[in-house]
């Protein structure tokens, strides 16, 4: 008994351990990932500089090079507040706080541009698709109906509504 219940302290320790090991991989991909962009940002920044700026630029690399080991959660916080002071942020956590508002600016104008169908629309032509088998269905079943005396030309009907119900699926937005 008593090595049950240390086996399990140990498992759910060891459980424990792996899933910080996990999120402190991640932690780390995400500063290289963030690191990475910010050394293509610098790149095309130290281009567009001219040689006089140069030196007022290697001083700005070095606080940069200070600034990149920037914990997540300092950039979670950035991200997530509303009205954040530009000069109490560095370089690095303000370049992204822009990237990310430029991406919602992307993703809200896509949005925005989509069309939708009015809410009538699939629901109609999914009941043309299952109006149109039932129609056969009955027929096949029966022989005279859905509509008794034209005998066969019940599946053509059918086959017509299935038709119209799969041609509004190309409309479908």
């Amino acid at each position: 008994m008593a090595d049950e219940e240390l086996n399990k302290g140990t498992d759910a320790a060891s459980t424990e351990d792996e899933a910080q090991k996990a999120q402190d991989v991640i932690d780390t991909e995400a500063v290289k990932s963030v690191e990475s962009e910010e050394v293509v940002l610098e790149n095309q920044d130290d281009q567009s500089t001219s040689d006089d700026s140069a030196q007022g630029g290697a001083d700005q690399e070095k606080s940069d090079e200070e600034d990149l080991d920037l914990p997540l959660e300092k950039i979670e916080e950035l991200l997530s507040a509303t009205n954040v002071d530009k000069n109490a942020v560095s370089p690095q956590l303000r370049r992204v706080a822009q990237r990310q508002a430029e991406n919602s600016k992307r993703v809200e104008e896509t949005i925005k541009d989509t069309k939708a169908n009015p809410v009538w629309f699939v629901p109609l032509f999914c009941f043309l698709m299952i109006l149109g088998l039932a129609w056969a269905v009955v027929y096949y079943l029966t022989t005279k109906y859905p509509i008794p005396g034209i005998g066969a030309w019940n599946l053509l009907i059918a086959f017509c509504i299935v038709m119209v119900g799969f041609i509004m699926t190309m409309w479908w937005r």
